[in-house]
């Protein structure tokens, strides 16, 4: 597989873009609780946040339009209404969750400054900063991964040959589908359906590269930087895991921080706080700009509509922002258990050959997905126990992952039933 210049700058802007804060807390919290089960931990965490974000990459390589085209076979209003259910769930949680991860790591720890001053003043600088659109943020961006990514490598290379003690047994009941759940709260495989559209429209504005060679660029360069993320998620797992019996921990910004402080010391900790504030900040003023550009090109091109919605997301920002790390994860569950079933679905089925993608099969498995996912969602508003009879007859609904099996019959199926009518028709 040969690789140019061209196909490491790309797969290192994928890299960048799915790299942030809470991708950064989430893996070694989860090592921590799955103890001496973390290989399993990490299957399911890289299923749901590598392996799923980057068929995304590929799907938009064969793809190649906008976030749009990714459910265009459904019907282009059903396109449109998961357009805007994906952004404004972006807005209403990991935008307001990076405030709080820079509160938590970069803020609490050494200044007495309550949360909702914190989040007051970092969405007004997103305000500004979205407002008067400058090269700032992307030119930040290019240097804070690179650095993130130095500090990680030293943690995760330091951690592992240190000396700890016997690893905690795991506190979950299935370590893969526990894996795959903590994958969600990373959003990737909503951003891969988002920033993949955003290298596709970059490489074409370039006007350098045919279809063929744009396609066997993505899909490179989607490769590397899922290594990338595999190597990273990985070693911040077994890091958790490792330290599982050495420290005691509630939090995942703590573990997080106590682990840089065991390895690198304080000035490492501390600098590791202030990469992680500033990578926070501009993946907030992305995700609000990027909605607030989706907004004005559906109110055809209104100024107007592109200022409403950042304040809007600003507001927004300031009120979930105040919140803890795990309250915002938590209250994410639901809305992650509506709208990821129906995104890997789409990813899944725009990877796939055209012959084995028809529009009959898109509309078909998506309504059973959506169906058999209401029960998962609903268990998070209903009285506990309350949905148990009708979980037992879903399989793997226990694992809060009922959608997987029906979806798959019902593509096997509407398959073989549309290749049956081919055959007599001609």
């Amino acid at each position: 597989m040969n690789f140019n210049k061209q196909t490491y700058l790309t797969a290192f802007a994928l890299f960048s873009l799915f790299f942030g804060a809470g991708n950064l807390i989430l893996p070694p919290f989860l090592g921590y609780n799955a103890g001496e089960n973390w290989i399993w931990v990490l299957l399911g965490f890289a299923a749901s946040a590598v392996i799923i974000p980057i068929l995304a990459i590929y799907g938009h390589a064969r793809l190649q339009g906008t976030m749009l085209d990714f459910a265009k076979k459904i019907s282009p209003s059903i396109a449109l209404v998961y357009c805007i259910l994906v952004y404004a769930i972006s807005v209403a949680l990991p935008a307001p969750r990076t405030a709080s991860v820079t509160y938590e790591m970069a803020i609490q720890p050494y200044f007495e400054i309550s949360s909702l001053w914190l989040s007051t003043a970092y969405f007004a600088l997103v305000l500004i900063f979205a407002l008067n659109r400058t090269r700032i943020i992307s030119l930040i961006g290019k240097f804070l991964t690179p650095l993130i990514i130095i500090l990680l490598l030293c943690i995760i290379g330091v951690g592992l040959f240190g000396e700890t003690e016997a690893m905690r047994a795991s506190i979950f009941d299935n370590g893969l589908s526990a894996g795959v759940l903590e994958g969600y709260q990373t959003f990737d495989a909503i951003g891969g359906v988002v920033v993949g559209g955003v290298i596709v429209i970059s490489l074409a504005l370039q006007g350098k590269y045919n279809y063929a060679e744009k396609k066997r660029m993505i899909a490179k360069s989607g490769f590397l930087a899922g290594v990338g993320l595999f190597a990273i998620y990985g070693g911040l797992i077994a890091l958790g895991a490792f330290y599982s019996g050495t420290i005691s921990v509630e939090n995942r910004t703590e573990l997080l921080t106590i682990l840089s402080t065991e390895t690198l010391g304080s000035i490492g900790t501390a600098f590791l706080a202030v990469l992680v504030a500033l990578a926070c900040f501009t993946t907030a003023v992305g995700i609000i700009t990027g909605t607030a550009d989706f907004v004005k090109g559906r109110c055809k091109n209104a100024h107007a509509a592109y200022v409403i919605t950042v304040v809007f997301g600003c507001v927004l920002g300031v009120i979930m922002g105040q919140f803890d790390v795990h309250y915002i994860i938590d209250i994410a569950l639901p809305a992650l258990m509506f709208i990821y079933p129906i995104t890997i679905v789409l990813i899944i089925l725009n990877v796939l050959p055209e012959r084995y993608a028809t529009s009959l099969l898109f509309r078909a498995v998506i309504l059973v997905t959506f169906i058999c996912s209401i029960p998962d969602f609903l268990s998070f508003f209903m009285p506990e126990g309350a949905l148990v009879n009708l979980k037992e007859y879903i399989p793997l609904s226990q694992h809060s992952m009922g959608w997987v099996l029906p979806a798959l019959v019902t593509y096997i199926l509407v398959l073989l039933f549309s290749k049956k009518k081919n055959s007599i028709v001609v």
